[in-house]
């Protein structure tokens, strides 16, 4: 992965953990307590997405050589985590990973999804120092095509037994808000109080396709016709910093993307030059 591209990430963590409410990569975070924790039934509530989303198919292959396909994890449920050795919020979740995965360890699978940029080796070793007891994997182009938006770190997606994806956490886990949902999903507890909610990030995508601006390009300039044609053409057009958005998305996902700024910037030139 391009250095521009951690970068990027780096960049809109602060706003992303400001606006979510959860501690991402901009800074330390104090673990807390950690491990699985024990849940009851009554009073708890889950929230899970309105609408999930169908994961498509995809394979990924451990630091040991061995893959594992999303056919292969149908009927269990499935925490992809994106993570880095060099960011304090991942590190101080995967206690909390790592006892989650030795509670549900025949009904549950965590993929830890790692976007480090350096050697191997180096992700390998920490694995081994932390003691982590499930499946480690480099990121790929699929992953970021089949996972989309992971802007900051960690991102996890979660998967119920379908392979739907029913709730995606950006930031810090929170170690009881993730153990609800394993017991939940996994049927061990199925009478906690679920709430319908729907996806931010969709909502957030789904206002780059509706923009009537995209923040830093100028537009004024341009009749309404040229204006909507540009637009559109930034929501058809691949971001190339790795965030696996359109030019629109990731201008109002993250307006501080110096990469998506003069290719759209480039794009409403070319059109309002067009005949």
């Amino acid at each position: 992965m391009p250095l521009f591209s951690t970068l990027h990430r780096l960049v809109g963590l602060a706003a992303l953990g400001l606006s979510l409410g959860v501690a991402a990569c901009s800074g330390g975070s104090d673990p807390g307590q950690n491990g699985a924790r024990e849940v009851t039934p009554g009073a708890a509530t889950i929230r899970l997405l309105r609408e999930p989303a169908v994961v498509g198919d995809f394979s990924v292959t451990d630091l040991d050589g061995k893959t594992i396909s999303a056919r292969a994890l149908r009927g269990k449920v499935v925490l992809v985590n994106f993570w880095a050795t060099w960011c304090p919020p991942c590190r101080a979740e995967i206690p909390d990973l790592v006892a989650l995965q030795a509670k549900y360890k025949d009904d549950l699978v965590v993929l830890g999804i790692s976007e480090d940029e350096g050697p191997v080796d180096t992700v390998r070793a920490f694995v081994a120092e932390h003691k982590v007891n499930y499946f480690i994997a480099m990121t790929t182009p699929e992953l970021s095509k089949v996972f989309k938006g992971v802007a900051a770190l960690p991102t996890t997606f979660v998967l119920d037994r379908d392979g739907r994806i029913v709730q995606r956490h950006v930031g810090q886990l929170n170690a009881d808000t993730t153990e609800l949902e394993a017991a939940y999903l996994t049927g061990k507890l199925p009478d906690i109080n679920v709430e319908r909610v729907d996806d931010p990030a969709k909502i957030r995508l789904e206002n780059a396709a509706q923009a009537t601006e995209i923040p830093g390009v100028d537009l004024t300039g341009m009749t309404p016709a040229k204006r909507t044609e540009a637009i559109k053409a930034m929501n058809a057009e691949e971001c190339t910093c790795g965030c696996g958005l359109t030019l629109a998305e990731c201008r109002i996902n993250d307006p501080s993307c110096g990469v998506s700024l003069p290719l759209a910037k480039a794009l409403a030139e070319k059109i309002a030059k067009s005949p």
